[in-house]
């Protein structure tokens, strides 16, 4: 990978950070925590128990899948920063073109993703 493919990759990954900073603060109803965020929306005595519960545990999962991929965005940053962006973590070989465009914070070659994938699921 050139540096002109490095520094498009890292204007793409600074932009998707923006993006889910923007819907973590949406979902929270502003900067504020997760704590913060769910006793203010789920104060209301208005609401059933379990529609409290229920729309509790969805911002749950959204808050965790959007932090999820913040983190990834921000490793795959701080990878172009250290300068091994694009490498698999696995064996060290690249990881294809195609896979970072498609997959930006991809760790792992195609190869090295399946074998790790096969493992976690055994």
């Amino acid at each position: 990978m050139n540096n002109l493919q490095r520094q498009a990759f890292k204007l793409q990954l600074a932009s998707e950070r923006i993006a889910l900073l923007a819907q973590l603060a949406q979902l929270r109803g502003g900067k504020i925590s997760r704590a913060q965020a769910s006793a203010a929306h789920f104060s209301g005595a208005e609401d059933s128990q379990a529609q409290r519960s229920t729309e509790r545990d969805l911002e749950l999962a959204l808050d965790d899948h959007e932090t999820a991929a913040l983190n990834q965005t921000d490793a795959a940053l701080a990878r172009i920063e250290a300068g091994v962006y694009g490498e698999c973590l696995d064996c060290g070989d690249g990881i294809g073109l195609a896979r970072l465009q498609a997959t930006p914070q991809a760790l792992r070659c195609i190869g090295c993703q399946q074998k790790f994938e096969a493992t976690a699921s055994a």
